[in-house]
């Protein structure tokens, strides 16, 4: 069952009963490890053997796969066209047509941009569809972080899914109207424009609603607040987080070494 506030998608499973603290720290320690460790293969290495794992690991292997190929396709794409072709350093040409080169530095530097992405939307995306927001949001403020903080970057991870559900409440209701969404390109370029306005206002009114929600809740009050949900922790995750920091500080250190 998938939240429609949110990625995140219910499983019984033991990485959805991980510390959030844990996850967080794994996906922060992979994207560093995948951008800044040596090695050309390393990002890709990091895909196929931690997250892919991790994600069967997870029971939600499925969407996740659908989901970063379909976010990193595109991009992907657009890399390989334009680096390939204009690459400034490139020298080693593998094919030409018209007036146009396609060099071999350029398809490397595509290809390693590439993975070090799909490695970075990977470890979010494993984060956000194994962990409930307001988990989250907990966990980050029994450890001392403050509340405004917290709300920050929780509603941050949340903009996406709010924006596409009131996106497809609008779509629905302007069907209801006789407006047609579907057929060729133009007639669905035409078909936007009705829906940016309410999209717009109804998102800041969204937002002033949501303040008032939070003012109602003493969320400025100065005393410290307690919570019905305790997040389990232990000392073999704890463990863990300090190993993830010490690979991480590793990595980073030979990549300054070599």
């Amino acid at each position: 069952m998938q939240d429609k506030l949110s990625f995140y998608i219910h499983r019984d499973s033991p990485l959805h009963r991980l510390n959030p603290l844990t996850k967080l720290t794994l996906t922060f320690s992979l994207i560093l490890m995948g951008f800044l460790a040596p090695g050309y293969w390393t990002a890709t290495l990091i895909f196929l053997v931690v997250l892919l794992p991790f994600s069967v690991w997870g029971k939600i292997s499925p969407e996740f796969t659908r989901t970063t190929f379909r976010l990193i396709l595109p991009l992907t794409l657009f890399l390989f066209g334009m680096q390939s072709l204009f690459y400034p350093a490139g020298k080693t040409v593998l094919f030409s047509f018209w007036i146009f080169s396609v060099k071999l530095e350029g398809v490397q530097f595509a290809y390693l941009t590439a993975s070090r992405i799909m490695n970075m939307v990977g470890s979010f995306l494993l984060l956000l569809l194994s962990t409930h927001p307001s988990t989250l949001m907990t966990a980050l403020t029994q450890r001392g972080l403050p509340p405004s903080l917290t709300y920050i970057i929780v509603s941050t991870l949340q903009i996406l899914p709010q924006m596409r559900n009131k996106a497809n409440t609008i779509i629905d209701a302007q069907r209801s109207r006789g407006l047609e969404t579907q057929g060729s390109l133009r007639r669905r370029f035409g078909a936007l424009l009705p829906l940016v306005g309410p999209l717009v206002f109804g998102s800041l009114v969204d937002v002033e609603e949501r303040a008032i929600a939070l003012e109602a809740r003493a969320f400025k009050a100065k005393r410290a607040k307690t919570s019905l949900l305790l997040i389990p922790d232990s000392p073999a995750q704890s463990g863990f987080r300090l190993g993830l920091i010490a690979l991480t500080v590793l990595a980073i250190g030979s990549r300054l070494w070599l």
